[in-house]
């Protein structure tokens, strides 16, 4: 056979460009390449080259970065998938559970503070912890109990900003690009600020000092994008103007806490809800609830929203606050509460 022969019996038409690129060991195989054929072809000067074990690019020169991330996904699928490496799936499913995390899925996500993908010596993937890998050439493994589900980016299995965000942070003790890359999570769209934050949390790196001051710079975005999109929605949906950001107390009594729109006639507050959970997730909601129990006790009606819910579903928040808001002539008149600037 030489270097010219065309793959049989499978034809490639099925295939991706890359996915012609980058083959397995197993799937050359299945094209009519033995094992010693391919080990022939990609020795120093040949037309290939194996870029990993068992896995072998089908051109001479250096791999492109989506060879790259193919060649790390068909590795770690190969690996102890059956007596003869191939993955379950066979082409259709190449690369089994695995997902690309870490700063490769961040360049994927388009993140302008990540590196570039031809830039990064390493690609991290994610696997089950039960998986037994060992890192090899440009390839490093996370593992975690629970995957959460791939998004696929350019037709990559990725793991969602949030959890990418976690595994690259585990990593870096740049505290400038930590604090990029987590603002500009948020300020981009790409989630919110808790949804982070309970990564990081998950992941036990709440307590690094460089990490809890980009989570303070974290929140503190999210909360202004949050706010902002407070005040379209009310102007938006031409509901009454409210008193913005401001503290309720008992006249002469203590504070009753902070509210982010409240009107005063129908005695309506809405709040945002951006706080994180860095402790236990019934001890971070009981305190809203004891504050909230504590407004309505009064008379004044609290309207919960978070940040997902602004985003995504803006005319329904509008359409609770509204309801309340009518809603108001059918209560019994709320407690004298003085409201102050927060």
């Amino acid at each position: 056979m030489s270097h010219n022969t065309p793959l049989s019996p499978r034809p490639l038409h099925h295939l991706s460009d890359v996915q012609r690129r980058v083959l397995t060991t197993s799937q050359l195989r299945e094209h009519g390449v033995t094992a010693s054929v391919a080990a022939e072809r990609s020795r120093a000067g040949g037309p290939w080259q194996q870029i990993l074990p068992g896995v072998h690019l089908l051109h001479p020169g250096p791999a492109t970065s989506e060879e790259r991330l193919l060649a790390a996904l068909l590795y770690t699928a190969s690996r102890g998938q059956g007596a003869d490496g191939a993955s379950p799936g066979g082409d259709s499913e190449p690369h089994g559970e695995a997902m690309i995390t870490g700063l490769a899925a961040l360049a994927l996500h388009h993140f302008s503070s990540a590196p570039p993908l031809a830039s990064l010596d390493r690609i991290d993937v994610l696997v089950p912890r039960t998986r037994r890998l060992r890192a090899t050439g440009f390839v490093r493994f996370v593992r975690a109990g629970t995957l959460p589900g791939p998004q696929y980016v350019a037709g990559v299995p990725t793991a969602p900003v949030a959890r990418a965000l976690a595994d690259a942070v585990a990593r870096l003790t740049d505290a400038v690009l930590v604090r990029r890359l987590l603002t500009e999570s948020v300020r981009h769209g790409h989630c919110e600020a808790t949804a982070v934050v309970a990564e990081l949390h998950s992941a036990r790196l709440l307590s690094r000092p460089h990490v809890v001051d980009a989570v303070d710079a974290l929140l503190a975005e999210g909360r202004a994008i949050a706010e902002g999109r407070l005040y379209d929605m009310i102007r938006g949906h031409h509901l009454p103007e409210p008193v913005w950001n401001v503290e309720l107390r008992l006249p002469g009594g203590p504070a009753l806490g902070g509210v982010d729109a409240y009107w005063r006639e129908q005695a309506v507050a809405v709040e945002i809800d951006t706080r994180a959970p860095r402790q236990d997730e019934e001890v971070w909601r009981g305190g809203f609830g004891r504050k909230r129990e504590h407004l309505e006790r009064l008379g004044i009606a609290v309207v919960r929203v978070t940040p997902k819910q602004l985003r995504e579903t803006p005319e329904e928040q509008a359409a609770v606050v509204r309801t309340a808001l009518i809603a108001a002539a059918d209560r019994e008149p709320a407690s004298y509460v003085v409201v102050l600037p927060r």
